[in-house]
């Protein structure tokens, strides 16, 4: 360690700025009480992090193309509290819909250039400051009130309270990369989020020996600590001994890549890498900064002289691209590490989780500073820096593990991710507070996406895991078979019998745009694409959301369907064969809450919402919108079989079969009740379309919906 950081850093505490929280104890009061401290700590560290934004453009200017403005993160993770409440059973009511529709979703695109363009009408900071208030003494009045019972297991509400703050923890760390990102003018120094290391010359990297052994991983449901659904379930495997570098690859190291033009030679870059490559025009690590023929690099909110002692920080496909072009130089087989090996690397170092920690061993948590360090400068056994610095990429996408379960509480957290497009990331970074420094924590992003990560290379024999396309996700299976698949008990296919009544019914008027609401997997989007210009699908779920976005840009979808017991069948959709491949320009798919739609989606000559007001928990409020999204003129298209079920809906937001005022209500009458002010119920509806949704080889389910066709006045 080079004396300076002795004095930069010894004024700190070294711990970890927010504390981790087990959800086991005795004491329910204090739990309590210790879980109020953490949910305040998050929040306002969270806060304090948008100080950074020195003038109000900040706030609204992209960093980089493919996110949010950071206005939208600043309001996400407080909307993100209120939906779990909800999802919980926490809450009935909203804090403010129409902060909540701007900003429920987020951003994992499917490639570098799809993030959802609309035009937004961001809210005033001080409008979103005053509803995080709002939303923090929600919060607080919950953790105040709520049964508590020790340990706080995965079925319990209180999970939802967790998972909130876990969630500010993620965007504690992707916001501090945008703020990263945004020029320089525009960021200002923050005392809390100053770097409190020294720049030295790089320490000369080597390859040192790691005993194979038996890796073992997965959570019980009952571990003491908070988790992702990712993490639960059992993995077991055997390693060779392998070698990996003794040290996280530094600036110096990777200079010699830059210099030897290592960005401009493609026999380096995975297929996939060089497109990238190509779209960013990538010179230099995004963090470089080249001034005067010198390198600077850029850190939170501060440009200082190149520290090529610290850990060089790129995205996945720079650090494969590196390891490629390191091989040829020394003639020896590199590569990232498995997220095994480095599990592996973990267990042998010796370095405890971090519930057992009182001084962080590590640059994590925000314990050292807001910046990484010098890559010898935390020694864990043999090697450095095996946690914290910096996050280091794997050559591992992310699978679930056996006995994997999604979490009711936020379904599409890990699913969408088993795509073999988004590699893991594992130790944590300087900045990674509370599950993020879990030896169980398992992140992963897309191979383009840039984190304060950086990357060690290995030399292993031992085999890379198979990861296949997760094919056990029952629901997307279903749907896509009920969509795609093959025609039961002579009952036509029913998205697409939806899509043509639907054509149908509006000729003789435009049929320019077109909203598709519960659109699930897409064949209804598709097929009515072959009469519109432009057609919206929207879903809750973002797995369905990714499977119709797959479609749209291959053209096919592998699935498996169950036959009997273990027995699947594989099968596949093809639009070529489906004559809709030529339509697919026309679609645009994206995650959305249809009882809470955002502003932009209006304007249409026709919307579409087939089985999905009794799967809705405020269908009312849904009816009540929707008439100010329809052009004058234009129709809506409802089918449903009114299957309520509380589930899905509150029994008091159910519209109709029950008694009211002694007679029975049914859903219809709550559609003439609801609707017949602006809208008209044309002559030739209602009427019933039947479908059959295949579960086994040997059980299916045959259903009635009802259609009514409504024209806008």
């Amino acid at each position: 360690m080079l004396p300076d950081q002795d004095r930069t850093v010894d004024h700190l505490a070294h711990r970890l700025r927010v504390p981790l929280l087990r959800l086991d104890g005795h004491d329910a009061d204090a739990k309590r009480g210790e879980i109020a401290r953490r949910f305040h700590e998050t929040f306002s560290l969270y806060e304090r992090l948008f100080e950074h934004l020195a003038e109000p453009a900040a706030w609204y200017e992209k960093a980089i193309t493919l996110r949010h403005p950071l206005i939208f993160y600043f309001g996400h993770t407080a909307t993100f509290y209120v939906n779990k409440l909800q999802v919980a059973g926490l809450i009935t009511e909203r804090v403010n819909p129409t902060l909540e529709a701007i900003f429920a979703v987020g951003v994992d695109e499917m490639s570098w250039d799809d993030l959802d363009t609309h035009d937004i009408a961001w809210p005033a900071v001080g409008e979103v400051r005053a509803y995080r208030a709002r939303v923090r003494a929600l919060v607080d009045e919950q953790i105040r009130t709520m049964p508590l019972v020790l340990p706080i297991a995965m079925e319990s509400p209180w999970w939802a309270i967790l998972m909130g703050m876990e969630h500010e923890n993620i965007h504690l760390e992707t916001s501090s990369v945008l703020i990263r990102q945004l020029p320089l003018a525009r960021v200002r120094p923050v005392a809390e989020f100053t770097a409190a290391f020294a720049a030295g010359p790089a320490p000369p990297n080597a390859l040192l020996p790691v005993a194979g052994g038996l890796v073992s991983a997965g959570k019980d449901r009952d571990n003491p600590l908070y988790g992702w659904d990712n993490e639960y379930g059992r993995h077991r495997v055997a390693l060779h001994d392998f070698a990996a570098g003794r040290q996280l690859v530094s600036n110096g190291e990777f200079r010699a890549f830059v210099e030897a033009r290592g960005y401009g030679e493609s026999c380096w870059w995975s297929p996939e890498g060089e497109r990238w490559r190509e779209f960013a025009k990538a010179h230099h690590p995004t963090f470089w900064v080249e001034e005067a023929g010198a390198w600077k690099l850029r850190l939170l909110a501060t440009e200082r002289p190149m520290p090529w002692n610290w850990p060089v920080e790129v995205n996945c496909h720079e650090a494969q691209a590196f390891c490629a072009w390191q091989s040829a130089q020394t003639g020896r087989t590199l590569r990232l590490p498995s997220e095994d090996e480095w599990r592996r690397l973990r267990d042998v170092s010796g370095v405890a989780d971090s519930d057992q920690w009182g001084e962080a061993p590590a640059n994590i948590g925000l314990a050292y500073g807001a910046s990484p360090c010098a890559v010898d400068r935390f020694r864990h056994g043999d090697f450095y820096d095996v946690i914290g610095n910096v996050w280091q990429w794997t050559t591992t996408p992310i699978y679930p593990y056996e006995g994997f379960a999604v979490h009711p509480y936020y379904d599409d957290f890990s699913v969408p991710t088993f795509d073999q497009q988004h590699n893991l990331m594992k130790g944590g970074s300087f900045i990674s507070l509370g599950h993020e420094t879990q030896i169980e924590a398992r992140y992963a992003f897309r191979r383009h996406f840039f984190q304060h990560a950086g990357f060690r290379y290995v030399e292993s024999s031992n085999q890379l895991p198979e990861v296949p396309p997760y094919e056990t996700d029952t629901a997307v299976s279903q749907y896509l078979e009920f969509h795609y698949g093959a025609e039961y008990f002579g009952v036509a296919n029913f998205p697409a019998a939806v899509a043509r009544l639907a054509i149908s019914a509006m000729q003789g008027r435009p049929m320019r745009r077109v909203l598709d609401l519960g659109c699930a997997v897409g064949r209804a989007s598709f097929e009515l694409a072959r009469a519109f210009t432009n057609v919206t699908g929207l879903d809750f779920s973002a797995r369905f959301i990714q499977a119709g976005t797959e479609l749209r840009a291959s053209g096919r979808y592998a699935y498996t369907l169950p036959v009997e017991g273990e027995i699947v069948s594989h099968q596949s959709v093809d639009l070529h064969e489906l004559g809709l491949a030529g339509h697919t320009k026309a679609v645009e798919f994206f995650q959305a809450d249809a009882c809470n739609l955002k502003p932009h989606y209006r304007g249409y000559d026709l919307v579409v919402a087939a089985n999905l007001i009794d799967r809705l928990y405020r269908p009312r409020r849904f009816l009540e919108d929707i008439g100010a999204r329809i052009e004058k003129g234009g129709l809506l298209v409802l089918t449903s079989p009114y299957t309520w079920l509380t589930e899905h809906t509150a029994r008091e937001e159910w519209l109709g079969g029950f008694k009211k005022n002694g007679e029975t209500w049914t859903t219809l009458e709550a559609l003439r009740d609801i609707l017949g002010g602006e809208f008209r119920l044309l002559a030739d509806s209602p009427f019933d379309l039947p479908f059959v949704i295949r579960e086994t080889a040997r059980k299916f389910q045959h259903t009635i919906a009802q259609v009514t066709v409504w024209e806008r006045r």
